[in-house]
């Protein structure tokens, strides 16, 4: 049993990350050697069987980091490589546009620079994105928020700025008061987004890339396609048996600064999983250790993640 060699990610931020779980299930399995490295924070594990010569794989960068794709093509329905591909891309180039950050020409960000209390006019996809998201902070009483951008930005784990040096506690408190998912609205004729202070900022790095995987999950199965795996920076999405004619194998990275041991191994079926992690993504000040895991309630980074 090897370790497929998924390439490491540039994940720019992680946070609370929503697993779409489909009507499948996870299980756990026995911990891999030490020599099993997990190169991204979910990663395929593989072996060579029977099929492995037929498995497709296809991979690329969109949206700050990789994406990576394995399928058995399906005998009974013609595909091309090719096509599928350019599919994946235009899903990932919509949902960019749509969704990204990091990008100031795209749709939530268009919204966060409009300094209005007004409906917003926005594409359907965004607004479910977004009513999906307020529904899992109605769920989490708040512990998950997309409106924490204000924080992410001040502490530098944003697009604003990189993360440097703690902020004062004037500048949490003024970046708190713009927080809060019930000040946030959504509108589904004619879609839109409104918002009750015009300079709270929507942050959606923790649901637009598994919304992104879904999606191409959800093209794959068009296209007939009954074997799959699919990951974007972390975000996987399984259908059908692996390669190996198993359940889908997925390792999940130990939480340690330097090496890519896998902590735990996951037997993923029909299902999706998502996982964030703090060590990668945080700064030193003074000898304390600040991440980009941060509590809405108090405005700091949290010191139980």
């Amino acid at each position: 049993m090897i370790a497929l060699p998924i390439h490491q990610g540039v994940i720019q931020r992680h946070r609370l990350k929503v697993a779409n779980l489909l009507s499948g299930s996870l299980r756990p399995f026995a911990l891999m050697p030490a020599w099993m490295l997990a190169l991204a924070f979910l990663v395929l594990l593989t072996a060579c069987g029977s099929q492995e010569n037929t498995a497709v794989r296809l991979q690329g960068e969109s949206m700050g980091t990789t994406w990576h794709i394995t399928f058995m093509p399906n005998p009974r329905v013609t595909q091309d490589a090719n096509a599928l591909r350019a599919g994946v891309e235009t899903i990932l180039g919509r949902v960019d546009e749509q969704m990204s950050n990091w990008r100031k020409d795209s749709e939530i960000s268009r919204f966060n620079q409009a300094q209005v209390t007004e409906w917003f006019p926005v594409s359907s996809d965004l607004v479910k994105v977004i009513a999906t998201a307020q529904q899992v902070s109605q769920l989490s009483n708040g512990v998950y928020d997309i409106t924490v951008g204000p924080l992410v930005n001040i502490w530098g784990f944003g697009s604003t700025k990189k993360a440097e040096a703690k902020p004062s506690d004037l500048e949490i408190q003024a970046a708190l008061a713009k927080v809060g998912y019930q000040k946030l609205f959504t509108q589904e004729q004619p879609p839109a987004l409104r918002k009750a202070l015009p300079d709270m900022y929507v942050d959606l790095a923790s649901i637009a890339p598994g919304y992104a995987v879904d999606l191409i999950g959800q093209y794959f199965e068009q296209q007939g396609i009954e074997d799959y795996m699919v990951e974007l920076g972390g975000e996987v999405r399984t259908l059908g048996k692996s390669p190996r004619g198993d359940d889908w194998r997925i390792g999940i990275e130990k939480p340690v600064d330097l090496g890519n041991a896998v902590q735990q191994g996951m037997l993923l079926v029909n299902a999706g999983l998502s996982t964030s992690g703090d060590y990668r993504d945080f700064f030193i000040e003074k000898g304390k250790r600040y991440s980009h895991t941060l509590d809405t309630t108090t405005g700091q980074t949290a010191s139980h993640s």
